[in-house]
């Protein structure tokens, strides 16, 4: 386990906890708020658990972090309510708060990270290509999951699931909130991709897949590939490289 690790991260996850109380001690509309951190509360459930068995990477869990706080600022004022979101409007011109175009944005940034890293070190994906490829279908996967919540939401609660869906009147906004999350994706991909194997290797070598096989820094996205086959006299063995 990443044991010099343990510190900041407890530190972070104090400083979570207290932030989420401070969200939820007079929030907008209370069912709202529930909806919007409970992922943060599983996501924090699920981390604590694993840690010892599968730690993540650094930078992982900062994203980690950063989304949580976007999706605690969103559950206190709801999402159309942000004042953030109001100061961007302001400063952009803009017609509508767009605040929640930036939880979208961060449901692809950091679940491309996720899925990504698991990929990589659960050795499930052969190519770069077909790993980044895999990322963003996960992430749109995950987008229509939750779109789809958001029209459940809508159809139990009528009037009363407003807050939550913050669509402002936009008869586009599932359409623009999956692209958000798309753009998301794919700026992750693009800019944090030799980050990104950088710190899977660290974090490997402090304390998670220590396989003897697992694949190198340089033939990240290239994992589980098979070996070529070589036949000479009629005998086929598996060529080392």
């Amino acid at each position: 386990m990443p044991t010099d690790r343990t510190k900041p991260l407890l530190i972070a996850l104090t400083a979570l906890l207290g932030l989420l109380a401070w969200s939820g001690a007079h929030p907008y509309d209370r069912l709202t708020w529930i909806m919007e951190v409970f992922p943060v509360v599983l996501v924090l459930a699920v981390l604590g658990a694993t840690y010892r068995r599968f730690p993540l990477s650094t930078l992982l869990y900062v994203c980690i972090f950063l989304h949580a706080l976007v999706l605690m600022l969103g559950g206190a004022y709801t999402y159309a309510r942000v004042p953030l979101g109001f100061d961007i409007a302001q400063a952009l011109d803009l017609q509508r708060n767009p605040y929640d175009k930036i939880g979208h944005f961060f449901q692809g940034f950091v679940p491309a990270l996720a899925a990504r890293e698991l990929l990589i070190r659960g050795h499930y994906v052969n190519g770069r290509k077909m790993l980044a490829f895999i990322v963003v279908c996960i992430v749109l996967a995950i987008s229509a999951v939750y779109e789809l919540i958001e029209w459940g939401a809508a159809s139990a609660l009528g009037a009363g699931a407003d807050a939550f869906l913050g669509t402002q009147g936009d008869p586009w906004d599932t359409q623009s909130d999956m692209l958000f999350a798309l753009i998301g994706a794919v700026t992750a991909l693009l800019l944090l991709s030799k980050l990104h194997n950088q710190q899977i290797d660290r974090t490997e070598n402090l304390g998670g897949d220590e396989s003897p096989d697992r694949p190198s820094r340089g033939d990240r996205g290239h994992v589980g590939q098979r070996a070529p086959v070589e036949c000479c006299a009629g005998a086929c063995t598996t060529g080392s490289g």
